[in-house]
């Protein structure tokens, strides 16, 4: 085997110094929390570009530290208290909202949508300027307590625009809108199952988001299902679905 076999190479290959490879193995680990990451096949440059799925990574720490200029989240006008939005307005030390004042704006807003405009199915966005994060909260119906994955596809057509031209507002990142407590998603308002992952990816990158996606925390609990670090999945797989080699 010569010293450029990838297998050869791959040997001599460590981790961590000293003995942490070993402690740090899955058999010494055991069954906590963790992902079984798969390599995308080798590919030119996708010009379509790719939503890139943050596995293992904390969404609220690197808001607060100042990675992304803007996130999207869901906003509700009864009780945001227990959603992402509330704890950024409160934890943001440029921000002047707080979640009562970001829940009577959701309010307000919905309200005025009863009056002038009860027919209207467009999505809405609402903006929370926290001075250096941007907040772009998909407004739950009125009447609801739940999100549907075509409310997700018409608020995320309006979101594309609202950062279309706009590098003031990028880079974005955005919650998966799975496993939350305040603004939970469904697939439709007939079939009240929560949507898979991947359908959620591609409801979002057909409406031409590009931006980073946090999973939910609840996915790091999944180590025995293969995850892919982007959107569009490998067309291998589909080829798998349907039997083929």
């Amino acid at each position: 085997m010569s010293p450029a076999d990838p297998a050869s190479a791959a040997s001599t290959l460590r981790l961590y110094e000293g003995d942490g490879d070993t402690l740090m193995s899955s058999g010494s680990m055991g069954q906590g929390d963790h992902v079984t990451l798969l390599p995308e096949a080798p590919q030119t440059v996708d010009k379509a570009g790719r939503i890139r799925i943050l596995w293992g990574q904390q969404m609220l720490p690197d808001l607060l530290s100042g990675r992304y200029r803007a996130v999207v989240c869901g906003v509700n006008s009864e009780d945001n208290s227990h959603g992402i939005v509330a704890q950024l307005v409160d934890l943001m030390q440029t921000s002047q909202w707080t979640a009562k004042s970001v829940t009577s704006y959701a309010k307000m807003f919905s309200e005025a949508i009863g009056i002038h405009a009860a027919n209207d199915r467009e999505p809405y966005i609402l903006k929370y300027d926290l001075d250096s994060l941007l907040i772009l909260a998909l407004l739950r119906p009125k009447g609801r307590d739940f999100f549907t994955l075509d409310d997700m596809a018409r608020g995320f057509q309006t979101v594309v625009k609202m950062l279309d031209g706009r590098r003031d507002r990028v880079p974005v990142a955005t919650v998966s809108f799975l496993g939350a407590r305040s603004n939970r998603l469904i697939q439709s308002e007939t079939a009240t199952h929560e949507p898979s992952f991947e359908s959620v990816l591609g409801t979002m990158y057909s409406a031409g988001f590009r931006g980073d996606v946090y999973p939910a925390p609840g996915m790091w609990q999944m180590g025995n299902v293969g995850v892919f670090p982007s959107y569009p999945f490998p067309e291998g797989l589909d080829r798998m679905r349907e039997g083929g080699d």
